[in-house]
């Protein structure tokens, strides 16, 4: 008789840990307490416009097609995919905008524009970018974090100095021009932390950035669920939605099943796709491996403020993603990580998919997603949301040179209480665990419990970290480690 799993959560790492777990004979079913899949990566349908609920960007292609290849499969198999350009413009006044296309080399160019030399310096530092990139993807973050060693490689100790660097430290030295400056420092906030808490070795994302490009799937980023939804179907996952787990059972210090909607489910493994934090607190006290005060001392990256907004015209002088950093980022910065509080200027981004993809939103109209990154834990309320909407949109008329809030049709908005409500999350963090140096590889939380046999975890809360593509990489991880530790 085959194995049973019980994967908790239908985020890309449950989904993708259920792909690699049905291919290797197990029995698997997925539980999700929403009423469609997708976790985070959910989708928002209204009057006509389509949004996608959380991550908007589409990077590091190669590991989606490494994800595919696995199971002989590409991308394409399931969704189109189009390369932006431009794949973004950033503001930094009043119809004053640096536009990031779609190749190195025209890069180079809106470098030169703004700073003499700064081309071959750009040239120089996405060359170590790449080399890193090759290092990172390509190997490193397929270990499971279980040893230091695993960083310990005849390439890591060529580039330990990186690791004792900051990204902010590395690009201040070479380029003078603020503008600049934060167009490079940009990329990292993807990894949750500050590009002053953030060791040089990350420049791999301004090589996803610059050298591999920004790509959006045809009808949104739910396309990718979808596809691996097909996928893990076609391999005999079974998927129950609207199943909000009670409790993980343990028997003798060993997983043997959940509770979800009262119901129990007899279980061989548990795999836990949820929130880490929460996950614990399904199990009996003794059985928790990190007590209140280690989740309390960890560095979470930012929450978000979202808004998902109808315009009943098309917008000018935007792209599909624009961002506004109009004002001090280390002030913002200050307000997330140092001194939680909502920001009294903040940075914000814009995505527009209806600029490139028809699907988004009725013909003539506008889709726009608004997000404000913002402290975990700190209050949330109606009312701050709607004067947080005002500003930014004040700000985005006189930044862009055109009336838009006459043209708002409806505005939905999502925040921490909904982070919390929807998706059990720590504090209300969007995106789980800043990667710092000491929250890297083998300092994360653990795939595999220490306490309690038979139960793993996967997710931005473990290896290797935040985002889409290395939550696809913790899905292989769990899988691995679960195969690995029961042979069928």
């Amino acid at each position: 008789m085959k194995k049973t799993i019980s994967i908790i959560g239908s985020g890309f790492s449950s989904l993708a840990a259920s792909c690699y777990l049905a291919k290797a004979g197990y029995d698997v079913t997925i539980f999700e307490k929403n009423s469609t899949i997708g976790g985070r990566a959910r989708q928002l349908k209204k009057d006509g416009f389509t949004f996608d609920i959380g991550p908007t960007w589409y990077w590091m292609p190669d590991v989606f097609e490494r994800f595919f290849s696995d199971f002989n499969k590409k991308p394409s198999d399931y969704y189109d995919l189009d390369k932006l350009n431009p794949a973004y413009s950033v503001y930094f006044g009043k119809d004053d905008f640096i536009t990031i296309e779609d190749t190195l080399d025209k890069i180079k160019v809106a470098f030169e524009n703004e700073e003499k030399g700064s081309s071959l310096k750009l040239n120089s530092f996405i060359e170590k970018a790449k080399s890193n990139y090759d290092i990172a993807i390509k190997d490193l973050v397929y270990n499971p974090g279980v040893s230091p060693l695993e960083l310990v490689t005849p390439a890591t100790i060529k580039k330990l100095n990186q690791f004792f660097s900051t990204i902010k430290t590395d690009v201040r030295k070479q380029f003078k021009n603020n503008r600049l400056v934060k167009i490079l420092e940009f990329p990292v906030l993807f990894l949750g932390a500050k590009p002053s808490d953030t060791p040089s070795f990350y420049s791999f994302m301004n090589y996803a950035d610059f050298g591999l490009g920004t790509f959006h799937p045809k009808k949104g980023m739910y396309q990718v669920i979808l596809a691996i939804e097909s996928l893990a179907k076609e391999l005999g996952v079974t998927i129950k939605t609207q199943n909000s787990i009670d409790k993980i059972i343990v028997e003798n210090s060993e997983a043997s099943g959940i509770i979800a909607n009262g119901i129990t489910y007899k279980s061989d493994i548990i795999v836990s796709g949820a929130d880490y934090h929460h996950t614990e607190t399904l199990l009996d006290k003794p059985y928790r491996q990190y007590t209140e005060n280690y989740w309390n001392k960890k560095t979470f990256a930012p929450s978000s403020l979202l808004f998902y907004v109808g315009f009943d015209k098309k917008l000018k002088n935007v792209n599909h993603h624009t961002l506004f950093f109009d004002v001090d980022f280390d002030v913002h910065a200050e307000a997330i990580y140092d001194k939680p509080k909502w920001p009294e200027n903040p940075l914000f981004y814009a995505s527009f998919p209806s600029k490139t993809d028809d699907s988004s939103a009725p013909t003539g109209k506008e889709a726009g997603i608004f997000l404000i990154p913002l402290a975990p834990g700190i209050e949330d309320t109606q009312e701050l949301r709607n004067i947080y909407f005002d500003k930014i949109l004040t700000r985005f008329e006189k930044l862009t040179s055109q009336e838009v809030k006459n043209a708002v049709l409806f505005k939905e908005s999502f925040c921490l209480n909904d982070f919390i409500n929807d998706y059990n999350s720590y504090k209300g963090n969007a995106y789980g665990m800043a990667n710092t140096l000491l929250q890297t590889a083998f300092l994360r939380p653990k795939l595999k419990s220490k306490k309690v046999k038979n139960l793993y975890f996967t997710g931005q809360l473990t290896v290797p970290g935040p985002g889409v593509p290395p939550s696809l990489i913790s899905g292989k991880l769990v899988a691995d480690l679960v195969t690995k530790h029961h042979k069928l």
